[in-house]
Formats: C-alpha cells, structure tokens, sequence
C-alpha cells in the first residue's frame, strides 16, 4: 500500500447545518444518523481504516454536542478548533486550524459519506500528490458516480489534472467530493477571519496549482433531510 501524504485530516463541522433542518434543530448536522451512524462516524471511520492518525476537528454549532460524542472514539486521535467565538467558514477555519495541521493535510467535510473504489481515497490522492506543483489536490467525481447530486457540476480537468472552474449556465464533468489535500503555501497571505476556500483556490487556478482527481468510488450527496432515505437504500444494496 503507498505511504500517505499526512498523518493528519482536518474534519469540517462547525457548519449551521440549515439545510438539513429540522433534523438540525437540536443537534449538530454531523451528528445526523444515517445508515444507523452519525454522519462524522462515517467520515472518521474512512480516516481510520486509511491510517490517518489524527484529525482536528471544528466546531461552533452546538458544539458541546459534537465534542461530547468525540470524547467516545479512539481512532483516529481527535484534537478540537474551537470557533465557538465565531464560525469562520472554509477558509478561515483552516487558518484558525493551522498551527495543529502539518505540510500538507487531508480536509474534509464533517457529511461525506463514500465506497472507496479498489484502493482507499486518501491513499489514491497520496500518490498523485505532487507538493511541488500543486497548492491543493480535490478529489472529484463524475455524475454518474454521484448519488442524490442534481447539479450543474464544479470543474473541468485538463489532461495533467489541472482544474479550471464551470462556466455559468453551463455543466462540467466533475463534482467536487469535499475532500482534498492541502499545502501550507495555499494558506498563504489568507484573509482576517470568515471566508471561503474558493478565495484560495482562485489564487491556485490562476497560478496553475489546483489538480483535481478522478475518484474511483461511490460517494453520496447527503445534504438535507430528503436525501438520507435514498442514501441508506443504496448502501444496502452495495
């Protein structure tokens, strides 16, 4: 098996979870069930199995919660980004998160839920992980690899993998998976307080640093209460 690129993933889950309501009325979106698992059980799970030692997570939203149920898991080792002050987005909560995060880390999202292909997601993205070219790497999927996703899709890859972003009222091929790797340099020079990984990734297009790779797997759109039934049934199934 290769070796990873990190030891370390960032976990996204501060987020407000407003359209997963009314499920997230009373509890953090990561804590939604599905398929008998709390949401961030399904991504800490993948962490584990792939190796990945250690992930820091964020929380804001209803944060005492989240960290209740963290306190409970053994693997992979859990540090906490408080943004209980205030929720930093993306981007600020990587900045926030920083000085817990080595050269380069995993990221993301707190609501993945995914079947690897033939070999783990982390460690396909590790081999192609190339820190001199690229600020960031995104795992990306094809529509017909992307269940519950209704979109336009996000990008275009040219042939080395380069990302170029849609073009408004068109479609493109592939649908960010919200997990990628991530250079310091990307966090470079990054704006005060709350904003979006979009502002750095603009800054990586232009500079020709933002790769995407295909994802070989399955991965599930998970994102508001209606999607949860179709996910569970097709889990059943595979």
């Amino acid at each position: 098996m290769s070796t990873l690129a990190s030891d370390t993933a960032m976990v996204m889950a501060a987020g407000m979870g407003k359209r997963m309501r009314p499920l997230t009325a009373t509890q953090p979106k990561p804590l939604v069930r599905v398929a008998g698992k709390a949401l961030i059980d399904h991504t800490l799970d993948r962490l584990a199995e792939a190796g990945v030692g250690k992930a820091v997570v964020n929380v804001h939203y209803l944060a005492d919660a989240l960290e209740a149920h963290l306190r409970e898991r053994a693997s992979p080792k859990i540090t906490i980004s408080d943004e209980r002050d205030a929720l930093l987005e993306t981007g600020g909560g990587m900045i926030r998160a920083q000085a817990q995060l080595p050269d380069p880390f995993f990221c993301l999202n707190s609501d993945n839920i995914w079947l690897d292909g033939p070999r783990s997601a982390f460690h396909d993205l590790s081999e192609r992980w190339d820190a001199d070219e690229m600020d960031a790497l995104l795992l990306v999927v094809p529509h017909s690899s992307a269940a519950n996703f209704s979109g336009k899709g996000d990008f275009h890859l040219d042939a080395r993998g380069r990302i170029t972003r849609r073009r408004p009222g068109r479609i493109a091929p592939f649908i960010y998976t919200g997990i990628q790797i991530v250079s310091h340099r990307l966090l470079r020079d990054a704006p005060d307080g709350k904003f979006s990984t979009n502002v750095l990734w603009s800054r990586a297009l232009e500079e020709g640093r933002l790769y995407g790779l295909p994802f070989t797997g399955k991965w599930f759109e998970v994102g508001t209460p209606q999607a949860i039934g179709p996910t569970e049934d097709a889990l059943k199934r595979l």
